[in-house]
């Protein structure tokens, strides 16, 4: 069985994660990203519909998306969903005109029971630098940072820190910001951070979280 295949059953999919496991890095980021890739997925009742976005970056200039439409051949099980929803969105970041410096992943970086969320697992896949920005907490536990934009605590899970819980504008909700692969969690928070404008929700996620939405609507009518 090949690490990189895409599994249809939960025995195979748990044996690839623990192998892909071992490959994730957390390492300083060698270069400041030019160009970031933001991906989501939408979901019918037997399809992906997934978007990635691309953005040049610091300027946050929207550059254009692809997209991609697949059967699903793997279960909703949670802490697999990359086995779920990667196929798609591998596709769509191979189809971007430019290859990016670096994923965000609307998801888990290693903020996850076995230590890959699906922006470890597509890092990995890819060899790209990946972050994982979610909305709401998989595993950890963690003291509610201050309530301007900027503040962050740490996540911790099982004596470890594995992520950051970020306030991304004054007086709203956290998120929760943990690397993926090949950069490491300062280099996260600030890349998050730097993607954020008016927004709780950076604004190259926002923008992914949109297409895919407007997309699932447009199928189900």
């Amino acid at each position: 069985m090949k690490i990189f295949a895409w599994p249809e059953n939960i025995s195979d999919a748990k044996a690839i994660q623990i192998a892909l496991r071992d490959k994730v890095k957390i390492i300083a980021l060698r270069k400041t990203p030019q160009y970031i890739a933001s991906v989501d997925a939408s979901f019918t009742d037997d399809e992906i519909i997934a978007v990635a976005c691309l953005y040049k970056y610091p300027e946050l200039v929207y550059l254009g998306h692809e997209t991609a439409i697949k059967k699903a051949t793997f279960p909703y099980v949670p802490g697999y969903l990359t086995f779920r929803e990667g196929p798609a969105i591998i596709e769509t970041i191979n189809s971007l005109s430019i290859k990016p410096d670096l994923i965000l992943v609307d998801g888990q970086g290693i903020a996850h029971p076995k230590g890959i969320g699906i922006a470890s697992h597509i890092g990995v896949l890819l060899n790209i630098p990946a972050i994982g920005c979610a909305k709401s907490r998989l595993v950890g536990e963690y003291k509610e940072p201050g309530f301007k934009k900027g503040a962050w605590s740490h996540l911790k899970y099982n004596g470890r820190t594995v992520g950051a819980v970020v306030r991304t504008k004054n007086n709203v909700r956290p998120l929760f910001v943990s690397p993926g692969h090949r950069i490491d969690l300062k280099a996260s928070i600030e890349i998050v951070l730097g993607c954020t404008s008016k927004y709780r929700i950076p604004d190259p996620l926002r923008m992914a979280d949109f297409i895919s939405k407007k997309l699932k609507r447009e199928k189900l009518r």
